[in-house]
């Protein structure tokens, strides 16, 4: 298998979910996306970029956790980290809310490109639910396994951490983030930046800021949340 389709993942999180790799769970997981390629199915994001999110954060450089839902499912979207696109490719709209929060919060100007590498490389994990999907098909790999993973990620970085943020938008993000421990972890909900929500409690619930300040009060340098050109 060549390097550039084998999936990156950092050796800090094969070690915090050792369990769960090797669990009949993932075993079914596997099977179900070997099926999918035999079909000729198309899958997002590339196979290189799976486990993106923990291989750019590694488990004890993580301050932040936003959590998402599943991977773009257009064409060139995903990147395996959550709401991100990369460079050249137009803000989804749930992004653009996103974005327009944060000007609204800290005042940064609202950039050109969706990318944000440069949050994850300051410790923010962008950690989908499901961590493929089938091209134009939301959802497609939801309820296959990729849940008992990322469920037990939370849990290990709410078990084995102190003082992160949590921020989860809408409501399958706050069943996601249920099991956090909130007397060592600053959790923060809002409902999900979709246009379709954003009205009704994302806009303006300034968590950016917040969080920055959580990370202040525990000796932490706040993170940087503009994106560089």
């Amino acid at each position: 298998m060549s390097t550039a389709t084998t999936p990156r993942i950092d050796p800090s999180w094969l070690a915090a979910l050792e369990a769960q790799f090797g669990s009949p769970d993932m075993a079914k997981l596997r099977q179900f996306l070997l099926e999918e390629q035999r079909a000729g199915h198309e899958v997002y994001p590339p196979r290189r970029d799976i486990f993106a999110a923990f291989d750019r954060t590694p488990f004890d450089a993580v301050r932040v956790v936003i959590v998402g839902q599943d991977p773009y499912h257009g064409p060139g979207q995903a990147m395996g980290l959550s709401f991100s696109v990369p460079r050249g490719v137009r803000q989804p709209p749930s992004l653009r809310n996103v974005l327009a929060e944060l000007e609204t919060d800290l005042g940064l100007p609202r950039p050109e490109h969706g990318d944000l590498t440069h949050w994850a490389d300051q410790g923010v994990l962008l950690l989908n639910s499901s961590l493929t999907v089938r091209a134009r098909e939301a959802a497609s790999h939801s309820g296959r396994g990729w849940e008992h993973l990322t469920d037990a990620a939370i849990r290990a970085l709410s078990d084995g951490r102190e003082h992160l943020v949590f921020l989860l938008w809408g409501s399958h993000a706050r069943r996601k983030g249920a099991s956090v421990d909130r007397t060592r972890h600053l959790v923060l909900e809002a409902a999900h930046p979709s246009p379709l929500s954003a009205h009704n409690g994302f806009f303006g619930c300034r968590h950016f800021s917040q969080a920055n300040a959580y990370l202040a009060a525990h000796g932490q340098a706040p993170v940087d949340w503009s994106l560089p050109a």
